[in-house]
């Protein structure tokens, strides 16, 4: 399975590391990293783009605005100022497909005239406009499950059959993109992680991956630092490696392709091992 991104293509018949930059000051993980002087420093996040790359990802997905559940919405100009340029300083530097973590159909715009190969959309092309600007792109676009919104999501998620509910869910977008003129070979799904669901619908997502996407959609999947990790294992933020990379090994085993993690290093090394192991 090949996927075209701009001008780059990805082989997904292997699972994918996709790099997190969050160029945002609040996310919950590595907000405001990449700030000093009180502004957003590129000559940083260029630096972090590089080593992600040569540490194994093939993908790096910016994000201007924190989707972490009570995280406060930004204005479009304010995303674009935050995204665009750095978009366009990777593209012009570093021989990897950059996704764009973004809602925003200007956003999507603007972000693929500088050099975006892939859209990431939590709210899976939901927004007015959303739709009709990222098949305008022409690029891949990965819709992702969300109940509720980023504000009030984890509330009190309640589904009959989490598994049945979420691939459905995807489903109906799929052919949502197909209407809106995205070609089905361009749409990744993801089942959204953390987005709307307890500790006990996340587990059950992983254990009903391979039910979550038809065998000719490739499915995303970021479990990096999340949450649940720490509850299920009582570990902060930055202590929740292993725990992380236990996960991206059991996606990558349950037909995952593209694996969103914050280590790089370390998952690559992961999936590298899988890789030997299934050669061998």
């Amino acid at each position: 399975m090949k996927l075209l991104c701009g001008t780059r293509t990805l082989d997904l018949s292997r699972p994918q590391v996709m790099g997190i930059l969050n160029t945002t000051p609040d996310s919950f993980s590595d907000g405001g990293s990449y700030y000093a002087g009180g502004g957003l420093d590129l000559d940083l996040v260029l630096q972090q783009a590089q080593q992600m790359v040569q540490d194994g990802a093939s993908i790096l997905d910016i994000g201007g605005e924190s989707t972490r559940p009570g995280a406060e919405p930004v204005s479009e100009a304010e995303e674009l100022q935050r995204v665009v340029p750095v978009v366009e300083a990777i593209s012009q530097r570093l021989d990897v497909v950059i996704s764009v973590d973004t809602s925003t159909p200007a956003v999507m715009r603007e972000s693929a005239a500088v050099g975006a190969g892939l859209i990431n959309d939590v709210r899976a092309l939901t927004r007015h406009g959303a739709l009709e600007a990222a098949a305008a792109t022409g690029l891949p676009v990965c819709v992702m499950h969300m109940q509720g919104q980023p504000g009030t999501m984890q509330s009190s998620p309640e589904y009959t059959d989490v598994v049945a509910e979420v691939r459905a869910y995807l489903d109906q977008r799929l052919q949502a993109c197909i209407d809106a003129g995205i070609p089905r070979e361009r749409v990744i799904y993801d089942p959204g992680f953390g987005f709307g669901k307890t500790d006990e619908h996340n587990l059950a997502l992983l254990r009903g991956l391979p039910q979550l996407a038809p065998d000719d959609i490739p499915l995303l999947v970021g479990l990096s630092r999340k949450s649940m990790i720490g509850r299920l294992l009582d570990r902060n933020v930055d202590e929740r490696l292993p725990g992380s990379l236990a996960l991206a090994m059991l996606s990558a085993q349950r037909g995952a392709h593209i694996i969103r993690v914050h280590d790089v290093a370390a998952t690559a090394d992961v999936l590298k091992m899988r890789r030997l192991i299934d050669c061998a």
